[in-house]
């Protein structure tokens, strides 16, 4: 199993090729399509660490908020 396998698996929630994975931080969110693509982010939005574009994460920023009650049940 490959390393993104793994993280797929591990993931809380995969939206659109996105594995979104609780961490201390918020959240970590990783392109799995693009795995040099990821970023950390508070509950609220705050980025944290990035290698993501500004247009990408206004998209992994609205999929977290609209599915952020999924991730905390």
């Amino acid at each position: 199993m490959t390393k993104i396998d793994e993280i797929a698996d591990a993931a809380d929630m995969i939206i659109n090729g996105y594995a979104f994975t609780k961490c201390d931080s918020g959240y970590r969110i990783l392109n799995l399509n693009h795995p040099d693509k990821a970023t950390v982010m508070t509950s609220d939005g705050e980025v944290l660490e990035t290698t993501m574009d500004d247009i990408e994460l206004h998209v992994v920023a609205d999929y977290l908020k609209r599915n952020l009650k999924l991730m905390e049940a």
